[in-house]
């Protein structure tokens, strides 16, 4: 499963308020809040056997790449969303 193939799968599951991706057989997660036309990502997840494999890198990806397509902005709710954030110049146009 290629980077760009598991990135393209982050789902919004409106109904729990986060961002979801399945790979390898687990769900990594984000969990969100929506502020006032903004995205709050408070909380990112990823299960332990999936950990250490860029997973929650792609998941937060995905996730902005959602936020994008909806026109939207974000904030980082979390210490991961802050650091991807700011190694990832290509999102500062998202950041409120």
């Amino acid at each position: 499963m290629s980077e760009t193939t598991i990135a393209a799968n982050v789902r919004d599951n409106k109904a729990l308020n986060r961002f979801e991706l399945d790979a390898y057989g687990e769900i990594a997660f984000a969990n969100y809040r929506r502020v006032n036309g903004h995205v709050v990502i408070t909380h990112t997840e990823t299960p332990p056997p999936l950990r250490g494999r860029g997973i929650a890198s792609r998941l937060v990806r995905g996730a902005l790449d959602l936020v994008r397509a909806e026109g939207l902005k974000v904030t980082a709710g979390c210490g991961f969303v802050a650091d991807y954030l700011d190694a990832h110049p290509e999102y500062a146009d998202l950041i409120r």
